[in-house]
């Protein structure tokens, strides 16, 4: 049985919060840069002392400032983003010295306090066994299906294998999808597969090249621009099958952003990369889980945008669990000092972690 764990707020009876000074802050003064001596955020929780009263900055994410609205409510925002006159928040140091706390144990047990370091640390190779991990995520995913918000951030690998397309789109049919996140080549070689049962010119299932195969994916492309969206596309072609047309059938938002490589690219792939980014981050501000697929770029942009914690409309803060699956350890370790319960990699081709998930669940 899945248990949420419980969130410990900072004890700010202690004299190091009582006796600490209100956060400082300095106006942006120009439009997109930061005053020196910002403070940059992390992926934990972290509170200022805000008129003598410490307050948490919601909707957090990494690398961003921290302005004081006039309302007394604090925004994280991208320094890309600040306004003229926005109260910035300035200091270096986290351990209330400056009204700044950063509270990275929040999440654990009251034994597990460490002075609020970073020491969530441990290998994951190709060796290790991840079965407990599956079945945690078996029963993460009953949970938020019900209770929360399910990202899937993913690569095209899936759209080169006929049994993970069909995986996929049970996810999708069953509830467990509430938003994707991918790039042009998923959403292409997707409803490649649909249309001509090949990817990239190759069988998904035989993985055989057929003949002038090759033109397939640029004809989709072709095609749905022609029809002026995926969604027309499936209508105007009986599309049937697939990760796409069971998001578009089952109303999942998803974001395409794209890339220098891209070939078309399909009329919904966002080609500028800071509009890619922020669409991108409204959809994690949704999500409660977060799981990333075969896909390194998008797996670290999603990891940067995705806080440690949501704080609920009850005002209740709960953990944001972020799973990162890829066949290349070097992949999977790069997002997995976040923290033990944010973070859990799995080292695995992307298509056997579907299937067995979806049998997990019992969908096929």
């Amino acid at each position: 049985m899945f248990h949420l764990p419980k969130y410990r707020e900072p004890d700010f009876t202690q004299p190091k919060f009582t006796e600490a000074p209100d956060a400082s802050w300095e106006e942006v003064t120009i439009k997109g840069v930061a005053p020196e001596n910002y403070h940059s955020t992390s992926m934990y929780p972290e509170y200022f002392k805000i008129n003598g009263k410490w307050l948490l900055a919601e909707e957090s994410r990494m690398d961003s400032s921290v302005v004081l609205g006039e309302d007394g409510k604090l925004r994280v925002v991208e320094n890309r983003n600040l306004e003229l006159g926005d109260k910035v928040i300035i200091g270096r140091t986290e351990n209330a010295e400056e009204g700044i706390y950063l509270h990275s144990t929040g999440f654990g047990s009251a034994d597990d306090e460490n002075d609020d370091q970073f020491v969530f640390r441990q290998g994951r190779s190709r060796e290790t066994s991840y079965a407990r991990d599956y079945d945690r995520l078996f029963e993460l995913l009953k949970y938020e299906k019900e209770h929360g918000n399910i990202l899937w951030v993913m690569g095209p690998a899936f759209s080169f294998d006929a049994d993970a397309r069909r995986a996929m789109q049970a996810m999708v049919e069953n509830g467990y999808v509430d938003g994707l996140m991918a790039g042009n080549a998923l959403a292409t070689h997707d409803l490649e597969g649909a249309m001509f049962h090949t990817a990239l010119g190759q069988d998904i299932y035989t993985q055989r090249s057929q003949p002038n195969g090759h033109y397939n994916h640029l004809d989709v492309i072709n095609r749905v621009r022609r029809s002026g969206s995926i969604p027309q596309f499936i209508d105007d072609y009986n599309i049937d099958n697939g990760i796409m047309y069971s998001c578009v059938k089952n109303d999942v938002p998803f974001v395409l952003t794209g890339s220098i490589r891209d070939d078309g690219p399909l009329p919904e792939v966002i080609g500028n990369a800071y509009d890619g980014q922020t669409a991108m981050r409204n959809m994690v501000k949704k999500a409660t889980t977060v799981v990333c697929l075969a896909t390194m770029l998008h797996t670290i942009a999603t990891g940067n945008m995705t806080p440690s914690y949501r704080v609920m409309d009850d005002g209740t803060v709960r953990p944001v669990f972020l799973y990162t699956v890829d066949a290349d350890e070097f992949v999977v370790n790069k997002l997995l000092d976040r923290g033990s319960l944010s973070a859990t990699t799995i080292v695995t081709n992307v298509q056997d972690f579907i299937m067995i998930v979806a049998k997990g669940l019992g969908l096929m």
